[in-house]
């Protein structure tokens, strides 16, 4: 039997007659049958924040990481400050969605937030780069529970039709952390220290644990017997970890033919293929087969696999481009960058407005994702002198329209999802979105790599280029292009150009994947209840 969620009965009136929601206010338009919006805001109150201490988490930290390098005298492996946050997270979180399904979302949040509070602290006292990859890998493990039961939460007290009106808030807390992370980071560094971009996680922490184990009390769960499926968490671990390695090390660490990136490759695909073979045998799944036999399941985590990947290929793409390209320095090109960002949470919010309205999300993916494509055509045709009318507008198309469809794909899954799959089925979602965002920052900064070095042997020169010392280049430091005659400086220049012209490209392409996806996908109407109303998805179990 499936966990069931039941929300406490609304506040009586003098005398003990209860208190009916009047047909047409605005609660009684707003909430879904069994909740009020004083109590979505009660929930939502603790998720935002937990939105907010894991999406700061994952910007305030780069200003830091020269510095983190200097102190701890750790310059080789300075990539694994972030890996190691990523691999843990996005493994983590198709298991915890598995778990808040059987036993509940305040059960596995408030741990989640202990271990990313706790983690923190070690982070800022660690003495070693040793001691602090481990620490931000138990950071990751933390961080992927307060995203996958933040959105499950949402699904248990908001009905689909009215969720995307919510996921504004969620996303509004996105575009606070990619806009204050930097500028926060580098001022905690540059004035205090870097320990101190962790230690500012504590008090946010509690905060959120407070509000979340006070607004996540209205849900009551019933949990039900299940086995965990131990074997199916660790196929499933190692294979995105294999898989993340690769994109990680390939081209950078280790060639694309060597050894080691050809068995990360075989290895993720030997676990991934069991991995698919024991979940059709096993009793009760971490991944359920049942959830991948809807059209719209499938489609939908497939979208939000290319949306993510458009939307950190730009984000990786735009500040190089502007330093690289354009020539501005480190700090005006964090600025510039602020309209892609700022797009991107207004057409969250415009999202969930259109969603409640129609009570459908394919046609708003559709267009989301035709504008975003646009936008990287657009890119592809700026160069060093085009108007920045024109960067503007790629940024703004690419932005807006990501930002339309990052939350009306979340809401279709979870419109899909049984009642008792919603966990599992978002962390399923999360998941695909991680990786694509991981396969989109690679492959662009792998492309931009080789057509720089490529650039680098036709121009005949002999010395090494580094292509990050060309990025400072305007900042003070020495001109790493200073001894190369005109000729062949404009020919290194214009390979570099090639190499964002082609990442731009490449970005659109399979943005018209996307696209391509999207409008074979089936238009199903929203529910009007939440999960927790237990109203059967009319999407469940459709498999065309």
């Amino acid at each position: 039997m499936s966990s069931t969620a039941r929300p406490h009965p609304p506040a009586p009136l003098p005398g003990g007659a209860a208190r009916p929601a009047p047909a047409g206010t605005p609660a009684a338009a707003e909430a879904p049958a069994g909740f009020t919006h004083a109590q979505i805001m009660q929930v939502i109150g603790g998720i935002v924040l937990c939105i907010l201490l894991a999406a700061l988490d994952q910007t305030v930290v780069i200003p830091a990481v020269p510095a983190i390098a200097a102190d701890l005298n750790g310059f080789g492996h300075l990539s694994w400050i972030v890996t190691a946050y990523l691999l843990t997270s996005t493994a983590a979180t198709p298991i915890y969605g598995k778990l808040s399904d059987i036993y509940g979302r305040r059960a596995l949040l408030l741990p989640a937030l202990a271990l990313f509070i706790v983690s923190s602290v070690l982070c800022a006292l660690s003495q070693s780069l040793f001691q602090l990859i481990i620490f931000r890998a138990l950071q990751g493990l933390g961080g992927a529970g307060l995203m996958s039961m933040a959105q499950a939460a949402i699904a248990d007290v908001v009905s689909p039709r009215e969720r995307g009106r919510y996921q504004g808030y969620m996303a509004s807390m996105w575009g606070i952390a990619s806009i204050a992370g930097p500028i926060v980071g580098g001022f905690v560094t540059d004035h205090l220290s870097w320990r101190w971009v962790f230690w500012i996680n504590l008090p946010i922490g509690l905060a959120a644990m407070w509000l979340s184990n006070r607004g996540l009390r209205i849900l009551k769960v019933q949990r039900r017997q299940a086995r965990i499926d131990y074997l199916g968490a660790a196929l499933l671990t190692t294979g995105v970890t294999a898989a993340l390695l690769l994109l990680s090390w390939g081209g950078n660490e280790y060639a694309w033919s060597s050894p080691t990136i050809l068995g990360l490759a075989a290895l993720a695909a030997a676990m991934f293929a069991i991995l698919f073979w024991h979940e059709r045998r096993d009793a009760d799944p971490l991944l359920p087969p049942r959830i991948f036999r809807s059209n719209v399941f499938v489609r939908g985590i497939l979208i939000a696999f290319f949306a993510s990947l458009g939307l950190f290929g730009a984000t990786f793409l735009l500040p190089l481009f502007l330093q690289l390209v354009r020539g501005t320095d480190a700090s005006l090109s964090g600025l510039l960058v602020i309209p892609f960002l700022l797009t991107n949470v207004f057409g969250a919010f415009t999202a969930g407005r259109i969603i409640k309205r129609l009570g459908r999300t394919r046609g708003l993916v559709l267009a989301g994702l035709s504008t975003s494509a646009l936008g990287f055509v657009a890119l592809v045709m700026v160069g060093a002198t085009t108007p920045w009318a024109v960067l503007l507008l790629g940024m703004v198309l690419v932005g807006g329209g990501i930002g339309l469809t990052l939350p009306s794909t979340l809401v279709t899954v979870q419109n899909a999802a049984e009642r008792r799959d919603v966990g599992v089925a978002t962390g399923t979602m999360l998941f695909l979105r991680s990786m694509g965002g991981a396969f989109g920052s690679t492959v662009v900064g792998a492309i931009l790599a080789l057509r720089f070095s490529d650039a680098v042997a036709a121009a005949g020169v002999t010395r090494a280029l580094d292509l990050g010392a060309l990025r400072h280049g305007g900042t003070g430091a020495a001109d790493p292009l200073a001894g190369l005659d005109a000729a062949a400086r404009a020919q290194v220049l214009e390979g570099l150009l090639s190499g964002f012209h082609l990442s731009f490209a490449l970005c659109a392409g399979l943005t018209v994947v996307g696209v391509v996806i999207a409008a074979g996908m089936r238009d199903i109407p929203l529910r009007t209840s939440s999960a927790a109303a237990g109203e059967a998805p009319q999407a469940a179990a459709i498999g065309h």
